[in-house]
């Protein structure tokens, strides 16, 4: 049984849709960001929700490349790739991840 590739493929349609309502939400997806919504009306305006949006797209396409490479390559070579393909999307999401709202959403401040 090929544990690592359906644990990865299970993956690849969900990273692929979140990333595809961030594209097509635009800037209205930045409400779907955890802690940015929040986050009082006035504090919001001062971010750049459309750059958010683009980020988190950007960010579910590379979750869902990342995870279908896991899963063709324990298909085919070794459930190793799977391992491999988890590692990496733990170390790029918790790269990501803040306790602090303000830490988070920093680089997205409106500067002016």
């Amino acid at each position: 049984m090929r544990i690592g590739f359906h644990m990865c493929i299970v993956l690849v349609p969900c990273f692929a849709v979140l990333s595809l309502v961030f594209g097509m939400l635009k800037e209205k997806s930045a409400r779907l960001v955890s802690g940015f919504n929040t986050l009082p009306r006035h504090e919001q305006e001062k971010y750049d929700k459309k750059r958010m949006a683009k980020d988190c797209r950007n960010q579910f396409a590379l979750w869902s490349v990342i995870m279908l490479a896991g899963a063709v390559g324990s298909w085919f070579l070794s459930g190793l790739f799977a391992a491999g393909a988890y590692i990496l999307w733990l170390v790029l999401f918790f790269k990501e991840v803040h306790l602090d709202a303000e830490k988070a959403f920093a680089k997205y401040k409106i500067r002016g």
